[in-house]
């Protein structure tokens, strides 16, 4: 069959959270979906729920289970579903959490007015730690992107415009495929990774102030560094392996307009993970050392073109500076900046 839209659910050990996921996912407006589920090495029943759905759900016979032979972690899974979705546009869900009924039918209706290759909603962020709820809100301004290089100098512009998530964005299938974009294989910040290099392929983008995603945050999750008593080393090394690519790849936008703004985001990604190591020292294992902590922020050669005068120059320097001063100096200044906030 051919679908307009594939939701794609990367599953591994959500038994607990599978139902209301495939709820809000089958319960969607739009009716030319598939529901592409990736069963990543389950060990639990959560795959079984799903078979439940495709036998029980009037939407049952769009429900396809695909099966990689191990659990590969959350990037490869991402690839295989962009490598199986059926679909016209693709679509991401987390396995535990939810969309709103009319999601699909409002980003795939702006996707059309406008001719997007990309829509992003905006999103419910639900923090649960024990009795403990709290409720945060990202909701974009409305915003359409038309004219080259438009989206990317404005994702670039401040840190935090674009939301690091792969999921709520319905994206074309064939900018995936075209481009040959793919996920990291790592289990922390892949969606960073990937949200830093998307805008520089995105011509035509939309931005809705429509909550269309709800993302549930549970203590313990590797998201959450600061609920957690213990975090391994390598977690950590994967994720500033993550960075070293996006370091590496910014090159090619060298003649780019967003070029700075673009290394001023990296660098302060690079930023943001040496201050989580600093700030859970403790609870890592093995520690760290102030020359591993320093080199996260080390910048290729080729960044020399940030310098240049005019937006994040300053910044930038600030940021350089931490790559390249003793250890012993560029750590102090990062922890001396945390305890300043």
């Amino acid at each position: 069959m051919s679908y307009e839209v594939t939701i794609g659910i990367p599953v591994y050990n959500a038994e607990k959270y599978i139902r209301r996921t495939m709820d809000s996912a089958l319960a969607q407006t739009f009716a030319s979906i598939e529901f592409l589920i990736l069963d990543d090495g389950c060990t639990d029943l959560s795959i079984a729920i799903v078979k439940e759905y495709q036998q029980t759900n009037p939407r049952g016979k769009d429900i396809r289970i695909v099966t990689q032979p191990c659990n590969k972690g959350i990037g490869e899974a991402r690839n295989r579903i962009v490598d199986e979705a059926q679909g016209n546009y693709l679509y991401f869900m987390d396995a535990d959490d939810a969309i709103a009924p009319n999601a699909i039918e409002l980003l795939y209706t702006a996707s059309q007015k406008y001719d997007a290759e990309m829509v992003c909603g905006s999103h419910e962020r639900i923090e649960e730690y024990g009795e403990k709820v709290n409720h945060v809100y990202h909701k974009y301004a409305p915003m359409v992107f038309q004219e080259e290089n438009e989206f990317a100098l404005w994702a670039y512009q401040e840190y935090n415009n674009l939301q690091a998530m792969t999921c709520n964005i319905l994206l074309k299938l064939d900018v995936y495929r075209k481009n040959h974009l793919c996920y990291l294989p790592i289990s922390y910040l892949e969606d960073m990774a990937f949200s830093m290099d998307l805008p520089a392929y995105i011509t035509h983008a939309v931005l809705l102030e429509d909550i269309t995603y709800y993302y549930f945050c549970r203590e313990g999750s590797a998201s959450r560094y600061e609920k957690r008593t213990n975090i391994e080393k390598r977690e950590i090394e994967s994720t500033i392996d993550a960075m070293k690519y996006l370091k590496s790849n910014s090159a090619r936008w060298k003649e780019k307009p967003f070029f700075r703004q673009l290394v001023c985001k990296v660098l302060m990604t690079c930023y943001f993970v040496a201050t989580h190591i600093v700030r859970n020292e403790s609870i890592i294992n093995p520690p760290f050392t102030q020359k591993e902590i320093r080199d996260v922020m080390h910048m290729p050669s080729f960044f020399v073109e940030m310098f240049k005068p005019g937006h994040c120059m300053l910044k930038n320097f600030y940021l350089y500076l931490l790559g390249v001063l003793p250890p012993s100096l560029s750590v102090w200044l990062i922890k001396r900046r945390i305890r300043n906030k």
